[in-house]
């Protein structure tokens, strides 16, 4: 073989021939490729997969009771060159069957020693315990070879027959059946009361299905009812409704009638009437002042009139008095006193005419 070769990513490539390390008597590539010289080289490879083996072993318990166990071991050659090198000098010629047959001898010679240190109660119960004892005790001899365990599982124990496992199983088993019974008995009452509930809330739902069907009917023909009346009803409340409107209008059209004759007629009778009034009173009042104007010139004139007349007067008294016939008695005092006199008669005279114009005047003035 010459030329460049390249490992599969699950192999490793051995290269023998030539010089190689001192902790390998070839060299060991993995995860890339390398140059091969013909003729003074060679070139061969290691499955770097997994593997299985399974176990069927006949154990003794630590009570001497046999047992049958059955299991699985999952392997591969280890990924570091030292473990390389030792499954390769052990298995390169046939590796599967021959590791696969190694590996299960070591793993049953391991399964029947710890087998034999329990009972068969323990290897019931702590099954995982066991394969964990085995795994561990099986670690350091496949390490050896260059083997990597991933797994150890028990698949099975069986008493052959023996009846050991079923009587310890047995009250177990009368338990689980009594639990299930009781659970049965337990789901049948359920049941029991889940149909009677199921059975409760169908009689109610119909029931209340019936009330609202019933309720439905009633609504129903009550609306029925009052669709029939709703003809004559709704007609007598259009027309009332109408008459109101109509009284309305009415109402609206009186009230702007009625301010209309106001602000047409009586507020311009009234302002007419009051300016009708207002012209009276003024001109009664005017003829009251020139009537009591007219009686105040009377009295002046009149006064004026007498008091002009009031010297002939005298004179014609006094002319009077000369043509008559008078002794004087006390002289000069006399005649003053004669003269007194008739001045007052005058005066008198004077006074009684004032008095008799003054009421032809109010007479006149009222």
């Amino acid at each position: 073989m010459l030329g460049y070769h390249v490992p599969d990513p699950d192999e490793a490539m051995l290269v023998s021939g030539g010089g190689a390390k001192a902790d390998a008597p070839f060299r060991v590539v993995i995860g890339h490729g390398a140059w091969v010289l013909p003729w003074f080289r060679k070139v061969r490879f290691l499955s770097l997969a997994m593997f299985e083996a399974e176990i069927g072993e006949r154990c003794v318990t630590k009570q001497a009771i046999q047992l049958d166990v059955r299991a699985v071991i999952a392997f591969k050659v280890a990924n570091d060159t030292t473990s390389i090198v030792n499954a390769a000098q052990r298995f390169l010629s046939e590796q599967e069957r021959e590791m696969s047959v190694l590996t299960g001898r070591i793993f049953s010679g391991h399964l029947r020693s710890i087998v034999g240190s329990m009972t068969v109660e323990e290897i019931i119960r702590e099954r995982q315990k066991l394969a964990d004892e085995v795994l561990v005790a099986s670690k350091v001899e496949m390490g050896n070879i260059g083997l990597w365990v991933d797994s150890f599982q028990i698949q099975s124990i069986d008493d052959g027959n023996l009846g050991y496992i079923t009587a310890l199983a047995a009250p177990h088993n009368a338990a689980v059946q009594r639990d299930a019974q009781i659970a049965q008995a337990s789901a049948a009452q359920l049941a029991a009361q889940a149909e009677q509930e199921s059975q409760r809330k169908q009689a109610e739902y119909q029931r209340e299905t019936a009330l609202l069907r019933a309720q439905y009917q009633r609504d129903i023909d009550k609306a029925n009812a009052e669709a029939a009346q709703a003809g004559p009803l709704a007609q007598a409340t259009a027309l009332q409704e109408v008459i109101t409107a109509q009284a309305e209008q009415a109402r609206k059209q009186a009230e702007l009638r009625e301010q209309q004759l106001q602000t047409e007629v009586v507020k311009p009778a009234l302002a007419e009437a009051e300016r009708v009034r207002i012209l009276a009173v003024a001109e009664a009042d005017r003829t009251r002042i020139q009537a009591e104007a007219a009686a105040s010139n009377n009295r002046i004139a009149l006064d004026q009139l007498l008091i002009e007349q009031l010297p002939e007067i005298v004179k014609q008294a006094a002319t009077g008095l000369s043509n008559a016939n008078l002794t004087v008695l006390n002289g000069p005092d006399g005649v003053s006193e004669i003269v007194n006199g008739m001045v007052g008669q005058g005066l008198t005279v004077f006074n009684s005419l004032q008095k008799a114009l003054s009421s032809n005047n109010d007479r006149v003035a009222d």
